[in-house]
């Protein structure tokens, strides 16, 4: 019996620390200078978190809000380049976590835009929590998902088509939207690709979300068909947007380019879901 209760106690340490892990990365909220990625493209987010700003003649559309303290930094950043925050049309989500949409609330008063959503991540969004059996917990502001997309349908706006391709997994609703942009003459293939990471979901018996694990398999089918030139996604560091973002002001006008950045994401988590839905299993 006591044995028993250190293996709990362990477990449950575990998952605090995990829990706390996922909540206390300071740069999910730290300010960043803006910086521009392609003609209408405009990185807008905190250190840690990517978030988007896409503009158009008729008004803009924002990907994603970083936390709930980073949406302050998303504002300063927006305005600081020369737009303004009522000009933004759509307010897209690419997954329900804190670290990406914590900041919704705030910028649904700020702008007064539509909130975009997949049906999939309505219930997160609606209710602000996580959707799934984790080792760890989530909250943030609920909002009210006021347009929902389903797969393949566009956001349209001044000449810019954004198209939500579905990717679940990492949530119920993970979308991945796709868009070409113009880059000083030449017309960019943009893929801005939801995570990938397992992210502490349980892939064994998830009384919640229970294919979850047939969802990251497809996903990672899904997007082997898929190409583009620019990888952007909501975690800088894990597409190297820093140092491209260093490498452009030193005059390479390319540096965002990489036509091989999206397979490499996608073999790189395929391999790492792999492995830990193996040891998921080993461990039931």
């Amino acid at each position: 019996m006591k044995a028993f209760q250190i293996l709990s106690a362990l477990l449950v340490s575990n998952i605090l620390v995990s829990s706390l892990a996922f909540a206390d990365d300071s740069s999910w909220s730290a300010p960043h200078a803006p910086y521009q990625i392609t003609d209408n493209i405009y990185a807008v987010g905190t250190e840690g978190i990517g978030v988007y700003l896409i503009t158009t003649p008729k008004g803009h559309i924002l990907l994603d809000a970083a936390t709930e303290q980073g949406a302050n930094v998303v504002e300063a950043n927006i305005k600081s380049l020369g737009f303004k925050l009522k000009d933004i049309k759509y307010l897209l989500e690419n997954h329900a976590h804190s670290d990406h949409v914590g900041g919704l609330a705030q910028l649904k008063r700020s702008t007064g835009a539509t909130i975009v959503a997949s049906q999939g991540d309505q219930h997160s969004l609606e209710h602000g929590t996580l959707d799934s059996e984790t080792n760890w917990e989530d909250k943030f502001t609920p909002v009210k998902v006021e347009k929902i997309l389903a797969d393949g349908e566009k956001i349209s706006l001044g000449g810019v088509q954004l198209q939500a391709v579905l990717t679940p997994g990492h949530t119920k609703g993970c979308t991945s939207w796709f868009m070409e942009s113009p880059d000083k003459g030449s017309t960019r293939k943009v893929a801005f690709i939801c995570s990938l990471t397992t992210a502490g979901n349980k892939l064994v018996n998830n009384k919640i979300y229970p294919q979850i694990a047939d969802d990251f398999r497809n996903t990672f089918a899904r997007l082997k068909t898929k190409n583009a030139d620019l990888l952007l996604i909501g975690h800088p560091d894990l597409a190297n947007l820093e140092e491209k973002n260093i490498a452009k002001k030193n005059g390479k006008a390319d540096a965002f380019v990489d036509s091989n950045g999206l397979q490499k994401f996608v073999k790189t988590f395929e391999d790492k879901f792999e492995a830990e839905l193996e040891k998921q299993k080993k461990a039931q």
